[in-house]
């Protein structure tokens, strides 16, 4: 696994990120993607060690497009010069929530975990309902030594705790909250060996499990909108 080759391709793309460079390094692309989804491959395999939901994924099928929607973003480049994936028991939709990878140079790479997407707004009351119901689960899980040195829990959030929850309630900064989720930055030199790095992500994976644990039990029942 050459996940050199990976950076680079991304680097380059980054510095030229219009269609006539990306069409003429068709092959170039092809060969970083066949190494990351090699990569995902492996984190499958080593992350099934402690979750084994997640073991019959296709890494074709967790990754996310490069290509760019500029329709509404004053940022017309056509392309997300990075690499992404979600890995879950029901492959890349955001719920269940599972274990998210984004690799792009210059220091930007990162492990995720947790509900990215604060529009679901069903999702939202769910998770907000159990946060609610299940406080002391909550704190224990954010504050495990191994978590807290690891993670701070993120999302966009409102001003005000809403409507219908206990102002005073012991988790009310996390009603607040639209979206729960978890970064873990990665520096470039993280990659320059594949094998270590899975084995790395791995655990880093294991430790976030519990929080995605408890976020999925939330959302026991969560139908994704229809489109």
């Amino acid at each position: 696994m050459n996940t050199q080759c990976i950076l680079e391709y991304l680097s380059a793309l980054e510095m030229n990120n219009n269609r006539e460079w990306y069409h003429a390094n068709k092959d170039d692309y092809k060969k970083a993607n066949a190494e990351f989804e090699q990569l995902i491959q492996m984190l499958i395999l080593e992350i099934g060690k402690t979750d084994s939901s997640i073991l019959q994924n296709n890494p074709k099928d967790l990754t996310f497009r490069i290509v760019r929607d500029t329709r509404f973003s004053h940022d017309k480049s056509p392309y997300n010069p990075a690499f992404r994936a979600h890995i879950s028991s029901k492959g890349r939709l955001p719920v269940p929530v599972g274990y998210y990878l984004m690799i792009r140079p210059g220091n930007q790479s990162f492990l995720g975990g947790g509900l990215f997407a604060d529009k679901l707004k069903d999702a939202t009351t769910l998770i907000r309902d159990y946060i609610a119901s299940h406080g002391g689960e909550w704190e224990t899980i954010i504050h495990e030594p191994a978590f807290e040195t690891s993670f701070t829990v993120q999302g966009t959030a409102l001003k005000n705790v809403p409507a219908g929850y206990d102002k005073e309630h012991p988790q009310a900064e996390y009603l607040k909250y639209k979206s729960w989720y978890l970064e873990y930055p990665l520096q470039d030199e993280a990659l320059d060996d594949g094998e270590l790095f899975v084995t790395k992500a791995a655990e880093i994976f294991r430790i976030m499990k519990p929080f995605n644990d408890y976020l999925n039990r939330a959302l026991e029942g969560f139908q994704m909108p229809e489109r």
